[in-house]
């Protein structure tokens, strides 16, 4: 309310009254629905106007990952998103757990679930199953080795959908068995695993009793570092359309998964959320995901007006330039289309540089106080 009055001065308006209690009603009165129906509506719009010169070999890759969040230490919150259960009562703050799926070539996200972060149900894989309708026939799905099942992988196939998996470390892999493509390089037929507590007999069923992947194997060299195997897992079968070079280079780009949840939660601040009832928690995660979605639109127009693609800028140059122009569209008489044509120029010229294996140890040189932590609740300490 600050920073509105302070633009009202600025504009030559009288300031309004400051308190935060209308500004909470309204906000209360959003539907949540509302919110993730406009969050996932502009990822998903963006996603299908891609550029086919963004896309890889043709197609649209979405990569799957999850992460956390924690939340304002409420009784609410805490009943509906519980903290570790390791932690002391009233040490710890409730957590959530999300699962987001997100666009390889833009960075949106195009949909995502929300759960508690122990309990049944709300594991990745459980929350995946709720965002399958995010992908169409002739997708590629990317992801990490916890991603690599026998039933997720049938069930993507039963979509039309292909996916590129880290092999699984429970998984025995023996290149002599199979139909071989290369070096290091077959296709072998998976037999259906027991059925999981989870699934009904019903389910468990319409599985069929095999389904043919392609397992591959390359070497990841990093300049100072030990080489690295990395097995992966594919419905790609072509060997001559899709080399093993081009699954290689592919996995490697599934680290902008991790990326773009670091921007969420980092440069976009939903690391915590301090909202105090779970409802406003919700909305809270979806008007950060509708805002992320927006910057990222942004980003792709001033790629695409520069000749550039959209990984290639950065994400906090972007934020910085819309935050420095904002007043431009609010109070100023210069043409609205005046501005964007200069900021989006802005922002291309926010080029992220090409540091491939870059490695940056989580390390903090500023020390923190040295105030001791709060092993039991505040209130009682």
């Amino acid at each position: 309310m600050s920073r509105v009055n302070a633009d009202r001065i600025e504009a030559n308006l009288a300031p309004t009254a400051s308190k935060t209690g209308p500004y909470c009603d309204a906000r209360d009165r959003i539907p949540e629905a509302y919110l993730h129906e406009l969050a996932a509506g502009a990822g998903a719009e963006m996603e299908a106007a891609t550029p086919e010169q963004w896309l890889w070999r043709g197609r649209h890759v979405k990569v799957v990952d999850g992460s956390s969040f924690t939340m304002a230490d409420t009784v609410e919150n805490q009943g509906e998103y519980p903290q570790v259960a390791t932690q002391a009562p009233g040490a710890g703050f409730p957590i959530a757990r999300f699962v987001a799926v997100m666009s390889l070539a833009l960075g949106t996200v195009l949909d995502a679930a929300i759960a508690p972060y122990q309990g049944k149900l709300t594991g990745e894989h459980a929350l995946l199953r709720q965002l399958l309708h995010c992908l169409n026939v002739g997708d590629v799905v990317l992801g990490d080795a916890y991603y690599g099942s026998y039933f997720l992988i049938a069930t993507l196939l039963a979509g039309g959908v292909d996916c590129v998996f880290q092999m699984n470390g429970c998984r025995d892999v023996d290149f002599r068995r199979g139909k071989r493509l290369g070096r290091r390089d077959h296709l072998v037929s998976w037999l259906k695993p027991k059925r999981p507590s989870w699934m009904t007999v019903e389910e468990y069923a319409q599985f069929p009793k095999t389904i043919e992947v392609r397992e591959s194997e390359f070497i990841v060299d990093v300049v100072g570092c030990r080489s690295s195997n990395i097995i992966v897992v594919s419905t790609l079968l072509n060997e001559k359309k899709y080399t093993i070079s081009d699954l290689s280079a592919l996995y490697r780009r599934r680290w902008v998964a991790e990326i773009n949840l670091r921007t969420l939660k980092t440069t976009m601040k939903m690391e915590y959320i301090r909202c105090q009832s779970p409802e406003m928690v919700r909305k809270d995660f979806w008007a950060h995901i509708l805002a992320y979605n927006l910057i990222r639109k942004l980003m792709a127009q001033a790629a695409l007006g520069a000749g550039r693609q959209p990984w290639e800028i950065s994400f906090k140059g972007a934020v910085q330039n819309l935050a420095a122009f904002r007043n431009l569209w609010l109070f100023s008489n210069i043409d609205p289309a005046k501005v964007m044509r200069h900021l989006l120029n802005a922002i291309s010229q926010q080029i992220v540089g090409h540091r491939p294996n870059r490695h940056e140890p989580r390390a903090q040189k500023r020390r923190p106080k040295q105030y001791p932590f709060l092993t039991v609740r505040r209130a009682l300490m």
